[in-house]
């Protein structure tokens, strides 16, 4: 199937189940799905409310779910400039190799410069080699100057919890 077969639309609040099944199709595929706690609830309330958290594009051949782009707002505070960070991108594995991962990564850019942005960031699990290939065909650079750190859990409710300066 050729890319302009696709038809890439804006997810609606309606769409938060298709959403949580593209995002559980990403745990799959990484042998992780046990790691996936949130609901289509949580991405209807947090997505779709009055100030969404996040904004979902999503692929379509016919009336086929082929994959979505799920991304958040980011700004740049070295070059000054907004931008977008891709939290999840994924393709249905019937549609693999249609074009259909290339016609969203570019959506997702034009979306994003539509609202000022000049530029995308991501992060890929390690053990997904494929999406690594995928990004640098894309041209996304993989940066070795950085390395992301996270507080879940106990640590971010410790972080929270921190009435002092920390110093």
């Amino acid at each position: 199937m050729a890319e302009q077969e696709a038809n890439i639309r804006l997810a609606t609040a309606g769409d938060a189940p298709l959403i949580h099944a593209g995002l559980l199709m990403i745990a799959r595929h990484l042998g992780a799905e046990g790691k996936v706690t949130s609901t289509p609830d949580d991405i209807r309330e947090h997505g779709f409310g009055a100030v969404p958290a996040f904004t979902v594009l999503i692929a379509e051949i016919g009336s086929q779910f082929a994959g979505l782009s799920l991304f958040f707002p980011s700004f740049s505070t070295w070059r000054g400039e907004k931008g977008a960070y891709i939290q999840d991108i994924v393709v249905d594995e019937r549609f693999r190799g249609a074009g259909i991962g290339v016609a969203l990564l570019r959506q997702t850019a034009a979306h994003v410069r539509a609202g000022g942005g000049t530029y995308l960031r991501l992060s890929v699990d390690a053990k997904n080699v494929s999406a690594q290939h995928f990004y640098q065909r894309m041209g996304l650079v993989w940066s070795q100057e950085e390395r992301i750190h996270a507080a879940y859990g106990d640590v971010f409710e410790a972080l929270a919890g921190q009435h002092e300066s920390g110093v």
